[in-house]
């Protein structure tokens, strides 16, 4: 099953109402009010395909949460999509679905330089993110937002790529292994740090200044990126 490659996922063309899916089945779009929001893959996933989506918006003025899973259900079968993914699809059976906040992508309470170091030690072992036997490219895997105007206080979350889950351009996956026993196991991604930041990590850990950064013979841009200019 290890770096097995999968056809490009997309979404389903039967979906909640207040969703709009654009033709090539990338994208999906809230266009009116809540509920009704329940979209789906356009075909079953295969055990170790992981099934991304990126948050490009968000819509102020509602609270709730993004909510991802699995559901043995075949949309064509349904008499109506469910108004709600939870409870109203997992009340249906054969369907796993959790809700995804701000806080599921805390990292555990350990010094920055133990995280630092544990992140190098994952780059030098592998470029890739190990579950159970499948590997998945941590490129594809990592957020892509900014700091905004008033971001300030995330400002060290961005610098480590460890953006909250529900920030635009954070990257959620689900995915699910097969076990000996018959058995599955359900796996939720939420970002990883990319190769580049733990090119920078690396660099950083052997330099005594951020400075020491410009005597260094590397491109102006990596330089710069290193000193977190």
């Amino acid at each position: 099953m290890a770096a097995v490659c999968h056809p490009p996922t997309r979404f389903h063309h039967i979906h909640g109402a207040n969703v709009s899916v654009d033709p090539t089945g990338t994208q999906a779009t809230r266009v009116e009010s809540f509920a009704n929001g329940v979209c789906f893959s356009q075909e079953p996933l295969e055990p170790g395909q992981i099934f991304l989506v990126e948050i490009e918006e968000k819509e102020l003025g509602w609270c709730g949460h993004l909510r991802v899973g699995l559901t043995a259900h075949d949309p064509r079968s349904l008499a109506m999509v469910p108004e709600y993914s939870l409870p109203d699809l997992v009340n249906l059976g054969d369907s796993w679905v959790f809700a995804i906040t701000r806080n599921h992508n805390r990292v555990a309470p350990h010094s920055a330089e133990d995280q630092a170091s544990a992140r190098v030690r994952g780059f030098l072992a592998s470029p890739y993110l190990l579950i159970e036997q499948v590997r998945i490219p941590r490129d594809k895997l990592v957020g892509r937002s900014r700091p905004g105007r008033y971001s300030h206080i995330l400002d060290d979350l961005y610098k480590t790529n460890v953006l909250p889950a529900t920030a635009r351009r954070s990257r959620i996956g689900v995915l699910y292994t097969l076990q000996p026993d018959g058995a599955a196991d359900m796996h939720i991604v939420i970002n990883v740090p990319s190769l580049q930041t733990l090119c920078r990590l690396t660099i950083q850990k052997h330099i005594v200044h951020r400075l020491a950064i410009d005597g260094l013979h590397l491109p102006p841009l990596l330089k710069s990126f290193c000193k977190e200019e």
